[in-house]
């Protein structure tokens, strides 16, 4: 397969966007488990959440 005279630019280009998104993801993931963490944290310590709610609480 011969990509032509842009070969380096597509190659790097495709290298740079696998990067991104695995780092998206890590991110993702990383926060995610922290946001957990934290609720798992304010219930522990009282703090309910409003959907937790019943519809009859709210009034």
């Amino acid at each position: 397969m011969s990509l032509g005279p842009y070969a380096s630019f597509i190659v790097t280009s495709y290298a740079l966007v696998t990067a991104v998104v695995l780092i998206l993801i890590v991110w993702i993931a990383l926060d995610y488990r922290n946001q957990r963490q934290r609720l798992r944290e304010l219930d522990e310590s009282g703090i309910t959440r409003r959907s937790g709610r019943s519809p009859g609480d709210l009034r």
